[in-house]
């Protein structure tokens, strides 16, 4: 749960502190090495404690359902990435080679897609969406994450055939007949296409969403208007 969510993180800071470290959910804290995720995973279930994404006789035995649920994550991932990596520094870790997703698709047995369907078939069948890191506001992001996938539902949409392969190792080409589109690269372009997502301004409310949108617009403000070590040591004696 979101609650749990926060919880941990307290805790976790609350004890690093009385050891004499500091504690740190920073998406990207390190270049080189892998970035901190919290990837989330879904499933519904029924009144009566079914899980609803299961069905023995359905492709890759999953439910209508949950294939319909996952193409509602990957139609507005491009949007609700602004909210599960809210911050400039979230896109420093998605980014090819550090094992975390950057193309809108879904799998079963490699992790290069953002979806990721485990093995695990009956009460456990569910979707592992890889995005998010542990910087977002979780109320935010699994209200989003929810009110994308229902709509899913609701639309009938399809997720797609699954990308059994490395996603990394294929062609611009490639992607392209497959039509598997790129994460927005940058908070800038998220909240671009979040302001477009009329579907999550109506599950956070007029009045969050607006306001998240201010705030992060003028965060990437601050960030564009500083200049930063890494271009000093790239620019400065050679221009």
């Amino acid at each position: 749960t979101a609650d749990a969510v926060v919880t941990f993180r307290f805790v976790v800071k609350k004890v690093a502190l009385m050891h004499g470290l500091h504690a740190t959910f920073m998406p990207k804290p390190l270049a080189g090495v892998n970035g901190s995720g919290m990837h989330v995973h879904q499933s519904l279930f029924t009144a009566d404690g079914a899980n609803a994404f299961f069905d023995s006789e359905g492709l890759w035995e999953m439910s209508d359902v949950a294939r319909s649920y996952i193409g509602g994550l990957l139609d507005h991932a491009r949007a609700f990435v602004a909210l599960t990596n809210p911050l400039v520094n979230s896109y420093k870790r998605l980014v090819p080679g550090y094992e975390a997703p950057v193309n809108v698709a879904w799998s079963e047995k490699n992790r290069s897609p953002m979806i990721r369907v485990p093995a695990r078939r009956g009460v456990g069948t569910r979707c592992e969406v890889r995005i998010p890191d542990p910087s977002c506001n979780p109320y935010l992001a699994f209200a989003a994450m929810l009110a994308s996938g229902l709509d899913g539902i609701e639309r009938k949409l399809d997720c797609g055939e699954p990308v059994n392969r490395n996603i990394f190792e294929m062609s611009q080409r490639e992607k392209k007949r497959l039509k598997i589109v790129q994460l927005p690269a940058s908070l800038d372009e998220a909240l671009d296409f979040l302001e477009k997502d009329k579907l999550l301004r109506e599950a956070l409310g007029d009045h969050i969403f607006d306001h998240f949108i201010f705030n992060k617009r003028t965060e990437w403000s601050d960030y564009i208007k500083e200049i930063h070590d890494w271009e000093l040591e790239r620019y400065l004696d050679r221009y």
